[in-house]
C-alpha cells in the first residue's frame, strides 16, 4: 500500500493517526497528492493506492480501511459518526479555520460556529457512560472526529469550561500515541492551508442554532402549548388502570403482545451478561408495555434436555430430573431476586413440550422438509457416548480459533460441524474422541429458503429488528442454507417418534424453542390463541447475538415448514455481549458476578438493574466495572435522581405540612414543562423501538432538569420572603413533585422498587400511576403527601475495592490492579510509554468526572493518588525524576 498526503490538508492528520493506529504496513509520502486526473480542488486530500491498483480518495474511507485492516469491523455507532463528522463536523470546522487562519477572528468567535456540533459530541459522552465516542476503546470514529477538531482546537484549553467531558475525550484522544505522531505535522499543514483558503471564497456555513441552546433544542410556542394542555388535563391525561387477567389471553382489537426471552441452560448459573441479554431486558419491556396498557404476557423457562445435564447429573449422583428440579429451583430464586415479571417461568421438561414438539416434527415429515442422511459423530470410547456438539472442543477450521465449540465457532461465528475441528477433544475427559457414523434426521433449510426469505421481507419491512440481528441472518442466507441435524444419539431428551430413531432424540436447537409454545401451553390450555394467530399477536424475542440464527433461521423453517398458522416473530432484538472488567465472566476461575452471588454483595436488586440497564451491550460490547458502578450510583442515582425526588417531596413536608400547595405557573414554569413533556416523548418513541439504555437516558435527564429547576428558584430561600415569594416556593414545589410522580412512572420498567418506594412515599394513587403523553398535573393542590426518605445510598471506594478483589479470581491476594502495565520493563520501552500514557489519560478522565460529579473528597482523593502513581510511573519509563506530590500544610495548631 502506499499512501500520499498532501502537508497542506487538514485530513491527513486523521489518516496518519488511523495509519498509526492499525498499525498499517505503509509508509506515508507527504509529498503531495499523485498526478491522476481529478476533480478534486488543491490542495488535494490524501490518497491511499492499494496493492492491486485500487485508490481511496476519501479520508474517511481510508481511516475505515485502515481499521478494517486491523481486524475491527465497523459498528453501527462509528459509522453514524462517520456520516456525522462529513456532513456536519467538516463544513463547520472548515468556517471555523477560515475565520482563523484567513480573517484572523479569536479562537471564540471562530469556535462559535462549532457550539452545537461541541455540545453534540459533550452530551453523547456525558450521557454513554463510555471514555470514547463508540466504546471504550478508540475506534475509527474517535480518531476522524478529533482529526477534523485538531486544527482548530489544537489543545483541550480552547474548548468552553463547560464541556468538561468533551475536554477529557480531546485530551486523552491528543495524547495518544498514533495521534500525537499525526498532530506534529499540524504548523506545517496550518501555513499550507491558510494560503489555499486565502485563494477561495469564505465556506458558506452559520450556526444552526442560537449559542444559548448548547445542550438542548429551541423550545417552540406549540411545544409549550401542547405541554401545557396536558399539564392542565391532570389525572385524566393518564391511561386508566388495567385490570389484570388470569389468565392473560389476546383480545381482539388491542394491541396483544407476546414477549419471550431466550431459554437460559438449566446447568448454568446466568451471570450478569446473560441476565442483560435476556431475561432483564425483556422484562423492562414487558414493564413498559403493561404500562402502556398494551395486553401483554411475558414467558420464559430453564432449557433442560441434552448431554450437559445428564454429565452434570452423574458428576452430581443425582438423576438428571433431579438436577434439572435443582436448578430450576436457583433459576427462579435469581430471577425473582432481580425483580423479573414473567407472566409464567416454565421448563422444557413438561409433557406439553413432547406433545407440541412431535407434532411440529411430524407435520414437517408429511410436508417432506425432513430427510435422513449418515452423520459423521464424534463418539469418546472412555466416556461410552456420542458428544454433544458442545462437549467437543478444538481449532476452528475456518479462522484457527483454538477453543471453538463443535457447532459454532464464538471467534468467526460460522457453524461448524464437530467433525471439522482440528485437534478435537472431549470435554469432559480430555480424550481424543473418534468418527462414528450414525444415521440421523435433518431439516431441510434448502427447501423452505424461499418461504423464509419472503416471511423475512415482510418482518423486516413491519418489525424492529436490532441491526447485529439483520447482519447475521443476511450472513445465513448469504452463505447459502444446508441441510441441519435435527436428531442425536442422547437419552435425555424429546423421542424421536420415527421408527429407526426411536433410540434418538431432537437436537436441542430444534427442540428448545418450541419451549416458548410448551411453556405458555404450561400457563394456559388456549395456549394456540398466542402462538397460531399471527395476526392479532405481535411477538417479540430478546436474546444475545450468538442466539440470532437460530431464532432467525432454524426456528422460523420449522414453523414455516409445519405450516399451521404459527406466530413468527415480529421484532428480534439482540444485544452485543457484556464483559467483566477487562475480560470475561468465568464461574470456573471465580471472576465476575453471577446471578446467585449479586444479593450478597448488600447491593439492592435495583441498583444492579439500573447499571446493567445503563450499560447495556446495545450497538457493541460494553464491559462491567466496579469503578463506574461506584460512579453511576453515586453521581446519576444518588445525586441525581434520588436528590431531586427526595429534595421535591421534603419541600412539601417541610415548607407545606405534607400538602401539595397552589402553584400559579409562570413562563419559566412552562417551559420546563415543556422540556419534561419533550424528553417523555423521545422516551416513549425509544421504549417503543426497544433502545432501552437511551430511554433511561431520558429519564436521567428529566431529573436533571428538575434539579436544575429547584436550583435556580431556591425555593428554600423564598418560603422565608414575602407573599410573592412564598406562592412562588409554592409553585416550584408543586411542579417539582409533580416531575417526582412522573418519574414514579418512567422508572417502573427500569428499577420497579424504587418506582414502589417513590409512589408509596407520595402517596400516589394506584389510579395516577399510569404513563401519560406527557408531564401532567398528577398531584393536584391539597393532595397529601407521606414520609420522604432517601432513596438510594453512596457506595464507599473501600466497599467496592473489596468487592472488585473478591470477583477478580485470582486477584484475591491484593493484587495491582487488573489494568497496570508491566513497570518491570526497561526504562525508554516505547510499549511500556504508549501504555502509561494511556492509563494516565484514563484515569485522569475518571478523575474529572467524580469530581463533575461532585461526589465526596475521600472518593476523589483515592483515585487522584491513584492518577499520581501512574504519572510517577511514566515518569521513570522515560527517563524522568518522577515529581513528588506537594502536600498542603497545615495550620499549627
Amino acid at each position: 500500500m502506499r499512501l500520499r498526503v498532501p502537508p497542506g490538508a487538514p485530513a491527513a492528520l486523521k489518516v496518519l493517526a488511523a495509519a498509526g493506529a492499525a498499525p498499517a504496513p505503509v509508509r506515508p509520502h507527504l509529498d503531495g497528492p499523485s498526478e491522476r486526473p481529478r476533480a478534486l480542488p488543491s490542495p488535494a486530500g490524501p490518497e491511499l493506492e492499494l496493492d492491486n491498483g485500487t485508490v481511496l480518495f476519501s479520508a474517511n474511507a481510508i481511516c475505515q480501511y485502515f481499521y478494517l485492516f486491523r481486524g475491527e469491523e465497523p459498528t453501527d455507532l462509528s459509522t453514524q459518526w462517520l456520516e456525522w463528522e462529513a456532513t456536519e463536523l467538516q463544513p463547520a470546522v472548515a468556517a471555523a479555520l477560515y475565520l482563523r487562519l484567513v480573517q484572523g477572528r479569536p479562537g471564540p468567535e471562530a469556535l462559535g460556529v462549532l457550539q452545537h456540533l461541541l455540545a453534540h459530541l459533550e452530551q453523547h459522552l456525558a450521557r454513554s457512560g463510555t471514555s470514547h465516542l463508540a466504546g471504550e476503546a478508540a475506534s475509527v470514529a474517535d480518531v476522524v472526529v478529533w482529526g477534523s477538531l485538531f486544527p482548530v482546537l489544537q489543545d483541550e484549553t480552547s474548548l468552553p469550561s463547560e464541556l468538561q467531558v468533551l475536554r477529557s475525550w480531546f485530551r486523552a484522544m491528543s495524547q495518544w500515541e498514533p495521534c500525537r505522531d499525526a498532530a506534529a505535522l499540524l504548523p506545517e499543514a496550518l501555513r499550507e492551508l491558510r494560503n489555499h483558503l486565502a485563494q477561495r471564497p469564505p465556506p458558506l456555513q452559520a450556526p444552526r442554532h442560537e449559542p444559548q441552546e448548547s445542550l438542548e433544542r429551541m423550545l417552540t410556542d406549540d411545544d409549550i402549548a401542547a405541554a401545557v394542555d396536558i399539564w392542565a388535563q391532570g389525572p385524566a391525561a393518564l391511561p386508566p388502570p388495567r385490570q389484570p387477567r388470569t389468565p392473560v389471553l389476546p383480545v381482539e382489537g388491542e394491541r396483544n403482545v407476546l414477549i419471550t426471552s431466550a431459554l437460559p441452560y438449566v446447568n448454568n448459573v446466568p451471570h450478569l451478561g446473560n441476565i442483560i441479554g435476556c431475561v432483564l431486558s425483556a422484562d423492562t419491556f414487558a414493564r413498559y408495555c403493561r404500562l402502556r396498557n398494551w395486553n401483554t404476557l411475558f414467558v420464559c423457562g430453564t432449557d433442560e434436555y441434552g448431554t450437559a445435564t445428564e454429565t452434570r447429573a452423574l458428576e452430581e449422583g443425582l438423576s438428571p430430573q433431579e438436577l434439572c428440579d435443582r436448578y430450576h429451583a436457583l433459576h427462579a430464586d435469581i430471577y425473582a431476586w432481580f425483580r423479573i415479571s414473567f407472566d409464567h417461568f416454565g421448563r422444557t421438561t413438561t409433557p406439553q413440550q413432547t406433545r407440541i414438539a412431535q407434532d411440529i416434527f411430524q407435520r414437517l415429515l408429511a410436508q417432506g422438509f425432513l430427510l435422513q442422511d449418515t452423520l459423521e459423530q464424534l463418539r469418546c470410547e472412555s466416556c461410552g457416548r456420542y458428544l454433544a456438539d458442545r462437549f467437543v472442543e478444538g481449532t476452528c477450521p475456518f479462522c484457527g480459533y483454538a477453543e471453538a465449540r463443535g457447532d459454532q465457532c464464538d471467534k468467526c461465528g460460522k457453524l461448524i460441524n464437530a467433525v471439522e475441528l482440528k485437534n478435537p477433544q472431549c470435554k469432559v475427559c480430555r480424550g481424543t474422541p473418534v468418527v462414528t457414523p450414525t444415521q440421523h434426521l435433518f431439516l431441510d433449510l434448502p427447501k423452505l429458503e424461499g418461504r423464509l426469505e419472503a416471511w423475512l421481507e415482510r418482518s423486516w419491512a413491519t418489525g424492529d429488528w436490532t441491526a447485529n440481528a439483520r447482519h447475521i441472518t443476511r450472513t445465513w442466507l448469504r452463505d447459502g442454507l444446508k441441510p441441519r441435524c435435527i436428531t442425536r444419539d442422547l437419552t435425555w431428551g424429546t423421542p424421536v417418534p420415527l421408527d429407526g430413531f426411536r433410540d434418538k432424540v431432537f437436537y436441542v436447537w430444534f427442540d428448545a424453542p418450541i419451549g416458548y409454545l410448551s411453556i405458555t401451553a404450561n400457563y394456559t390450555d388456549q395456549w394456540e390463541r398466542w402462538w397460531k394467530n399471527p395476526q392479532q399477536v405481535e411477538l417479540y424475542n430478546f436474546m444475545a447475538k450468538d442466539n440470532v440464527p437460530f431464532h432467525s433461521v432454524v426456528f422460523p423453517c420449522s414453523l414455516l415448514g409445519a405450516d399451521d398458522n404459527y406466530t413468527l416473530v415480529n421484532h428480534l432484538i439482540a444485544t452485543e455481549y457484556l464483559n467483566y472488567e477487562d475480560g470475561k465472566f468465568s464461574k470456573s476461575r471465580g471472576v465476575g458476578v453471577f446471578g446467585d452471588m449479586a444479593k450478597d454483595t448488600g447491593i439492592p436488586a435495583d441498583v444492579w438493574r439500573f447499571y446493567l440497564l445503563y450499560l447495556r451491550p446495545e450497538g457493541q460490547d460494553s464491559a462491567f466495572s466496579w469503578a463506574d458502578l461506584l460512579l453511576k450510583n453515586n453521581s446519576e442515582l444518588l445525586n441525581n435522581l434520588g436528590n431531586f425526588i427526595n429534595r421535591a417531596g421534603m419541600f412539601v413536608c417541610k415548607f407545606f405540612a405534607g400538602t401539595v400547595p397552589e402553584m400559579v405557573l409562570t413562563a419559566e414554569d412552562q417551559r420546563l414543562l415543556a422540556r419534561v413533556t419533550l424528553e417523555m416523548r423521545q422516551y416513549h418513541q425509544l421504549m417503543e423501538k426497544v433502545r432501552i439504555r437511551d430511554a433511561l437516558r431520558c429519564v436521567l435527564g428529566i431529573s436533571r432538569h428538575g434539579n436544575q429547576y429547584i436550583q435556580v428558584n431556591e425555593p428554600w430561600k423564598r418560603i422565608k420572603g414575602d407573599e410573592r415569594d412564598r406562592q412562588r416556593a409554592g409553585t416550584v414545589t408543586g411542579v417539582a413533585v409533580n416531575v417526582a410522580a412522573a418519574l414514579a412512572a418512567l422508572l417502573q420498567p427500569f428499577v420497579p422498587g424504587v418506582s414502589t418506594a417513590i409512589q408509596d412515599q407520595l402517596q400516589i394513587p394506584p389510579e395516577r400511576c399510569g404513563l401519560g403523553p406527557g408531564l401532567t398535573c398528577t398531584l393536584p393542590p391539597g393532595h397529601r403527601v407521606g414520609t420522604v426518605s432517601p432513596l438510594f445510598q453512596k457506595l464507599e471506594p473501600e466497599q467496592v475495592e473489596a468487592l472488585r478483589q473478591r470477583f477478580g479470581g485470582g486477584q484475591a491476594k491484593q493484587p495491582p490492579p487488573a489494568s497496570a502495565p508491566n513497570t518491570s520493563a526497561a526504562p525508554g520501552d516505547p510499549k511500556l510509554i504508549q501504555e502509561l500514557t494511556e492509563q494516565v489519560a484514563k484515569q485522569g478522565n475518571l478523575v474529572r468526572q467524580l469530581k463533575t460529579a461532585q461526589v465526596e473528597k475521600a472518593q476523589v482523593d483515592a483515585q487522584v493518588a491513584k492518577l499520581l502513581e501512574l504519572k510517577q510511573q511514566l515518569a521513570l519509563a522515560e527517563g524522568r525524576s518522577p515529581e513528588v506530590p506537594k502536600g498542603k500544610r497545615k495550620k499549627p495548631q
